[in-house]
């Protein structure tokens, strides 16, 4: 049986907030935009959570910290095995990922490691 949570004006200032993140997020730069309302970082990072569970937002790794998003889209790296140096890129195309994969692809992370240019 799952847990039944109740609407509160807590959440739902953290809800609209949400829906105003333009781009990926961490759960620090939520709780900045709330923590003048009097809304805690444990609600702020209970509710993420909440959602996650729920499939209503997408969770990805980025330097070692939870990053999320509205939209599911793909989370890809190019870490320097040299330098460390991490960058950020698209990928338009999936089709690299096996056909034999069943089920649905909501969404996915991707590292590449490699030796930079500038390296």
């Amino acid at each position: 049986m799952g847990m039944i949570t109740r609407k509160t004006r807590q959440k739902d200032i953290i809800e609209k907030e949400i829906e105003s993140m333009k781009n990926l997020f961490n759960g620090d730069d939520l709780f900045l935009k709330v923590k003048e309302k009097k809304i805690g970082k444990a609600t702020v990072y209970r509710f993420l959570k909440n959602l996650r569970d729920k499939g209503k937002i997408h969770t990805y790794s980025c330097d070692r910290r939870m990053i999320y998003s509205k939209e599911k889209k793909s989370h890809c790296h190019f870490i320097c095995e040299k330098c460390g140096k991490m960058q950020h890129f698209d990928v338009k195309k999936v089709d690299f990922i096996p056909k034999s994969i069943k089920g649905r692809m909501d969404h996915f992370q991707l590292n590449v490691t490699g030796i930079c240019e500038n390296c």
